[in-house]
């Protein structure tokens, strides 16, 4: 939903705009695959936030954000595009690459990377003879240095790796001042799973300190003590953003749109939310 909004402030200018995903995974994914059955995790987000008629659903669906990121979830699910109204009707899920894509007005274009290489033939795949898109088969971390800066001079760098190796934190921190130090009117979107809370609380006292200017942190805790089964034993409790040259009014639009959400995708009583500053000039 973040990135919807991030797309469509960029998008209020005609001129043009690059998105650049350095993770991008395999674009889009089917639901009832393997994976996705195994995990079930995605019940647990867009599913909740299908499956209720509460005045918190009624309200967040009906936030005009919101209605466009279901919009184009519809367009991935033909099968039932006017009836969407359930978990159930829900066959593929876009990610990230793919939500981008679908923003995109033809002045535009995408260049997302991905370094797995069975995952890198199925995006390229997803994106077979789309002229306004670009895919790699990098090192995420290599492509925030190679495609800075964009030659549009605007857009969004989303940063977000799977958390499968130790040192992301320090890498995220890292390729955030080299990303800004290379363009620094670009807006930067970093994603991270809440597991570890002394490591989170070090990551954004690392980002606050390199003061770099307007940088907000939202979090969401579905719960207390974790409880994903992909997580480690830590468990996985939450998500969180770091976004560095959030566009006008993201903070508050999070503010007044997050205790609801919280309240939808709540898994115990231990569920929050936050958004919170990291430093200023």
């Amino acid at each position: 939903m973040v990135l919807v909004r991030v797309i469509n402030y960029l998008a209020r200018k005609d001129k043009a705009f690059r998105v650049i995903d350095t993770h991008g995974g395999i674009g889009e994914y089917d639901l009832a695959g393997i994976e996705a059955g195994k995990t079930g995790e995605w019940l647990q987000g867009i599913g909740r936030l299908l499956d209720g008629d509460t005045a918190d659903h009624i309200a967040v669906r009906h936030d005009p954000t919101v209605v466009r990121y279901l919009e184009i979830i519809r367009a991935f699910n033909p099968v039932h595009p006017a009836s969407l109204d359930h978990a159930s009707d829900l066959a593929c899920y876009p990610g990230s690459p793919a939500l981008a894509r679908h923003l995109l007005r033809p002045q535009d274009t995408l260049l997302v990377n991905e370094l797995h290489p069975e995952d890198a033939t199925l995006l390229k795949a997803h994106f077979a003879r789309d002229r306004q898109t670009t895919v790699l088969n990098l090192d995420g971390w290599v492509v925030v240095k190679s495609a800075l800066p964009p030659k549009e001079r605007r857009g969004v760098i989303l940063i977000d790796p799977p958390f499968e190796l130790a040192g992301e934190f320090d890498r995220m921190a890292k390729a955030l001042t080299e990303g800004v130090r290379r363009f620094a009117t670009g807006v930067f979107v970093l994603w991270y799973p809440i597991k570890d809370a002394a490591a989170v609380a070090r990551f954004k006292r690392h980002v606050a300190g390199l003061r770099l200017g307007d940088t907000i942190a939202v979090e969401l805790r579905t719960s207390a003590t974790g409880g994903s089964s992909r997580s480690d034993a830590g468990g996985l409790s939450g998500t969180g953003l770091v976004i560095h040259n959030p566009p006008f009014g993201l903070a508050e639009w999070l503010s007044g749109l997050m205790p609801a959400l919280c309240r939808i995708l709540a898994r115990d009583a231990g569920a929050s939310w936050s958004v919170e500053a990291l430093g200023a000039d």
